[in-house]
């Protein structure tokens, strides 16, 4: 089990620690609602030190990504990042990421813990000349500091050192990189630094105010924004069309990636499924991962549930699920099996919140 460099530190704070994607992780420390709303109102600061970071350079380094990811990386100036795919042949994800282009022959990728090898492998088996890949992943830390008053504590922690725009990416003095991204749905930014200055950093973050948040208000925060996840609402078995991230594959760019052929296909034959948003109707127990979703009457099981929580921000269950896509419009009435019992539910406009 793999800890990141901050680990004494949550426990420290009274972290309540679990496995997460091969890391041992805090997963609350006050709690996951006040948590969840400390990000809502004020700001918080999460550990997201297991998430990979890898560096692509070299003269055909745009090009060679643009054949492999699906969004446009040609639309990216220096200084700018996107999210974007990495699928297999079938058009399933493998992963999801976020491309930042440094320079023209110089890209910065972050992508999720549990893929890092993954994703290595699968980049390392479409080489370019002149293209080198490396890991930089054990060498960093990072911290995601999320809410509407982070931009705030930035400005009062460092004045001198203004944050990157909105998807931007600026690097500072010995090794310090910050992002501004985010998966809260509130504004926010990512620092990066060598493990060694991690702590420094998460000390300071702490002291200027920003609450700390474990992973279990991290996913409350992006299910009541619809951000999937990956491993559990992104998967092999699904495409990127079905889990509604038409706007980050370009299927116009003249570069071919693997897995267009299939999006092509489903864009002019139709979707199999969707992604669909479901909330809680009645009083019921939180909908989990893996829970049925069935038809109005309880019988006839529709699909399952891919990420379920109860939502502080709501005050009820919410959840996702692949169904048909004549079942998933806004206001069809669902049931959700919990526990041996079924509870009523709907679907959803995408957000929540």
């Amino acid at each position: 089990m793999n800890r990141s460099p901050l680990h004494d530190r949550h426990l420290e704070l009274g972290a309540r620690m679990l496995p997460f994607a091969g890391w041992e992780m805090p997963i609350q420390y006050q709690g996951i609602v006040a948590e969840h709303n400390a990000v809502r109102e004020k700001v918080g600061v999460f550990d997201i030190s297991h998430m990979g970071e890898l560096v692509v350079t070299g003269a055909g380094a745009g090009d060679w990504l643009n054949g492999l990811l699906t969004n446009d990386v040609s639309h990216l100036a220096n200084g700018q990042g996107q999210y974007t795919l990495m699928l297999n042949e079938d058009g399933g994800v493998i992963d999801d990421l976020i491309l930042y282009r440094r320079s023209a022959e110089n890209f910065f990728l972050v992508v999720n813990a549990s893929k890092i090898d993954e994703d290595i492998d699968w980049l390392s088996s479409h080489p370019a000349e002149g293209v080198e890949l490396l890991n930089l992943s054990s060498g960093y830390g990072a911290l995601a500091v999320q809410g509407p008053k982070s931009a705030d504590l930035w400005a009062t922690l460092e004045p001198s050192i203004l944050l990157p725009d909105r998807n931007g990416i600026s690097e500072r003095e010995q090794g310090l990189i910050l992002c501004r991204t985010g998966y809260t749905g509130e504004d926010g930014f990512e620092l990066f630094a060598p493990v060694e200055q991690i702590e420094k950093w998460f000390s300071r973050i702490l002291e200027a105010g920003a609450v700390p948040c474990g992973l279990g208000a991290r996913d409350t925060l992006r299910l009541e924004k619809c951000y999937p996840l990956n491993g559990s609402d992104l998967d092999l078995g699904h495409t990127p069309l079905e889990a509604g991230l038409r706007f980050f594959v370009k299927l116009e760019k003249a570069n071919d990636f693997p897995g267009k052929e299939t999006l092509l296909e489903q864009r002019k034959n139709g979707l199999p499924s969707r992604l669909t948003a479901i909330a809680m109707t009645g009083k019921a127990p939180p909908p989990r991962h893996d829970y049925e979703v069935r038809d109005e009457e309880g019988g006839e099981v529709l699909g399952t549930l891919t990420s379920g929580s109860m939502s502080p921000s709501l005050g009820k269950g919410i959840g996702l699920a692949y169904l048909a896509p004549e079942i998933a419009t806004p206001g069809t009435a669902l049931s959700i099996a919990v526990r041996g019992r079924v509870f009523p539910a709907e679907v959803m406009k995408k957000p929540f919140l």
